[in-house]
């Protein structure tokens, strides 16, 4: 699934101005944009984003693809230290489930909690999605 940069979480419109004048409008074009380090390097370059915010970016992304993903849901999931869809093949849903409603019970990140159900699938479409970033050159 793609959806415009505005669903980014965290991007801020001069980002979302540099971003689009590279022809960079979709989260599947920014994907690829930043999948590597190199390109996230030569990308910086161009756009003046620090490259570790456009990796943020690339795992928002990356997340983007998960049906049911909205950007609230990914706060949450950061907030409970699953930062990438190659980190959240491997958590147990229930014990997920269960850290997310006691991490928004402190800070409030969504109004409506995602089921065990959801974080299943979730959890279920994330080890069924080929791998797209790197981290090492």
């Amino acid at each position: 699934m793609s959806y415009s940069i505005n669903q980014i979480d965290g991007l801020e419109e001069d980002e979302v101005q540099a971003l689009k004048a590279l022809g960079l409008r979709t989260t599947e074009r920014l994907l690829e944009a930043t999948k590597t380090p190199k390109g996230r390097r030569v990308l910086a370059e161009k756009t003046c984003i620090d490259p570790k915010r456009l990796l943020d970016y690339a795992n928002a992304c990356d997340y983007m693809r998960i049906k049911g993903m909205g950007k609230g849901y990914l706060g949450l999931l950061r907030e409970v230290g699953v930062s990438t869809v190659r980190e959240l093949k491997y958590r147990n849903p229930g014990n997920l489930a269960k850290a997310m409603a006691e991490a928004n019970k402190k800070k409030k990140l969504v109004r409506f909690l995602p089921s065990e159900k959801l974080v299943v699938r979730w959890v279920e479409h994330a080890k069924k999605l080929p791998l797209k970033i790197s981290y090492k050159d």
